[in-house]
């Protein structure tokens, strides 16, 4: 089972750019997306499953930190039920992938790549106020997708892949609209499928 964490701070299109991934993994094998929700209610699993894709949630809390146990339990029963060629984990605007990274290696010995959207039209408001939070969701970062691009020119936009670089050198880092809807050799090259 191949585990990909999507993560990016609230806002940043990362149910719209989900559904997208999912559908390109779908062509190459069987997939099950954990969604960590920080309320009592889904949301974004309706839509997800309305695309006819398995969903599993998480509730109250963050799966980096106050329930990694669920999600490697989680995970684990996702392997041993299921066997899926992949594992999707959305995480919650606030999460540290890096962190569910880690307790998945540790768990159950399974290696995970981290992508993340980064809100190219809040950028500059975000990283000047949440830096610390930024800097924790980019550690670890495999890919990067500045999302939103097309609503920025090409100045801020070489700038927020300055920062970026900056807090996670080996990112790699992709200019998308997920409206517009991202390539294929976008998600080859961040899920590395």
């Amino acid at each position: 089972m191949r585990v990909i964490i999507l993560g990016g701070f609230l806002g940043s299109g990362k149910t719209t750019a989900l559904l997208q991934m999912a559908r390109y993994l779908v062509s190459r094998g069987g997939v099950v997306i954990i969604e960590n929700e920080i309320g009592e209610v889904g949301v974004d699993d309706k839509f997800l499953r309305s695309g006819g894709l398995a969903v599993r949630n998480l509730f109250s809390g963050c799966a980096c930190c106050t329930v990694s146990g669920d999600l490697t339990a989680a995970a684990r029963e996702i392997r041993e039920k299921e066997n899926p060629e992949f594992l999707v984990i959305e995480t919650t605007g606030v999460a540290y992938p890096l962190n569910m990274r880690e307790n998945l290696a540790y768990a159950l010995g399974v290696e995970s790549r981290i992508a993340i959207l980064a809100d190219a039209a809040r950028w500059n408001r975000l990283v000047g106020t949440l830096e610390g939070l930024i800097a924790g969701q980019l550690e670890g970062a495999d890919a990067v997708l500045i999302n939103k691009c097309d609503l920025s020119d090409e100045e801020t936009l070489a700038k927020i892949e300055a920062d970026i670089l900056g807090l996670e050198p080996n990112a790699k880092i992709f200019r998308v609209s997920a409206l517009s809807g991202i390539p294929d050799s976008v998600w080859g090259a961040a899920t590395g499928v």
